[in-house]
């Protein structure tokens, strides 16, 4: 199948996905606390609407999760930014493993940044979709599976870092498993009415450091394919 590249006027918007209206996401994303500026530069010229449904476009950039189907969503921008500096805060990872790929963008935010990101969806169809903007925009540096995201990718372990972009009870141990000595793992842990923002740091010697970063709201981490 032939994969046209995005035109510069898809990629520029108009109107309510125009740059004006990234730009005034950009500052609240400032405004409410994200420190790191190389995050929100890359956010504030990521074409969100690009990952979402047409119907939806008038909403892109404002700061909050949107339906993509599958009953998964888009997260919302403030989140996608705080887990994404959580990740680069200690040092520039080379190789980002993502637990559920979604509509795709936070693999794009952070392959903007890193120099490999693996990323594993358990429903085919989003899989599909994601690839396809993966190309569109002319990504190189993103692979991506079809595979339980809770196995991670264990052929290509271990990973500078983690990120889980779904929440369960616990961090899955294969997942532990594929981090690095020294990695960091950022992920939603908890139950649907009450999750927590966690980052967890290996020390060297086979121990964590665990840091808790503030209540999120994500979908719950599933089991299996779809």
């Amino acid at each position: 199948m032939n994969v046209h590249p995005l035109p510069p006027s898809a990629l520029k918007g108009e109107g309510m996905t125009s740059q004006r209206a990234r730009d005034r996401l950009a500052t609240k994303l400032k405004e409410e606390g994200i420190r790191d500026q190389r995050v929100i530069d890359v956010i504030r010229n990521l074409p969100r609407h690009h990952f979402i449904d047409q119907a939806l476009h008038s909403r892109a950039y404002e700061n909050t999760a949107l339906p993509i189907g599958h009953g998964q969503t888009i997260s919302q921008p403030w989140v996608v930014a705080r887990m994404t500096e959580a990740l680069l805060e200690f040092g520039m990872p080379q190789k980002v493993l993502e637990v559920g790929t979604g509509s795709g963008y936070q693999a794009v935010v952070l392959a903007s940044l890193v120099p490999q990101v693996f990323t594993v969806e358990r429903i085919e169809e989003l899989l599909r979709q994601a690839r396809r903007r993966f190309r569109q925009l002319g990504l190189t540096n993103i692979r991506s599976r079809h595979d339980d995201g809770k196995l991670g990718w264990p052929d290509e372990a271990p990973f500078d870092a983690i990120i889980l972009t779904a929440a369960g009870d616990a961090i899955p141990t294969q997942l532990l498993d594929q981090l690095s000595p020294t990695g960091v793992l950022v992920a939603p842990v908890g139950s649907p009415s009450h999750q927590t923002l966690i980052r967890m740091r290996g020390d060297g010697q086979g121990d964590f450091i665990q840091e808790e970063l503030g209540a999120v709201s994500f979908v719950p981490l599933l089991g299996g394919i779809g």
